[in-house]
């Protein structure tokens, strides 16, 4: 993995923590998944080790859970 990847749901922290990474480490280091809009992605951050969102996984595949929005099951539905 190259960059960062954000997962998030939509709601407002994870809106606040998206502009948050972006000013920290910039909008062409991260790639911004909003797993509301792309569901099929929700398998790929479970398996990665995304136990809610919003979170960050680093290049190195360190997942980081940036305060709590939502748990993974609610995301889910």
């Amino acid at each position: 993995m190259s960059k960062s990847i954000f997962y998030h749901a939509g709601c407002p922290v994870c809106i606040s923590a998206e502009h948050d990474v972006i000013d920290l480490i910039g909008r062409d280091n991260v790639e911004i998944v909003h797993l509301g809009n792309n569901k099929e992605r929700i398998e790929e951050a479970q398996n990665i080790g995304v136990k809610s969102v919003p979170a960050l996984v680093t290049p190195k595949g360190n997942v980081l859970h940036i305060n709590f929005g939502a748990s993974m099951a609610d995301v889910i539905g």
